[in-house]
């Protein structure tokens, strides 16, 4: 691969940042979840908007680790890891 191919690929932070409106929801939704199962031992249970907002708040830093995974497999797709 020439240098030029390799300058244009995507970098991870920009992934990342594509990734960040899913990691949104799933963090939104497992937090809403855990909430629930939390209320068994007698915490309450958390609003959706609440989970919603911590999916906003934590929705990079797990899209983060994700999106270095999704640029490992593209890396090995092209060529760039054997």
């Amino acid at each position: 691969m020439s240098e030029e191919d390799l300058s244009k690929r995507i970098s991870v932070t920009r992934l990342a940042l594509y990734l960040y409106p899913l990691g949104i929801g799933a963090v939104g939704i497992n937090l809403f979840f855990l909430s629930l199962i939390f209320s068994w031992i007698g915490w309450e249970v958390m609003s959706p908007y609440t989970a919603l907002l911590g999916g906003v708040v934590l929705g990079y830093p797990f899209a983060y680790p994700f999106a270095k995974h999704i640029r490992y497999l593209m890396d090995k797709a092209d060529g760039l890891l054997d």
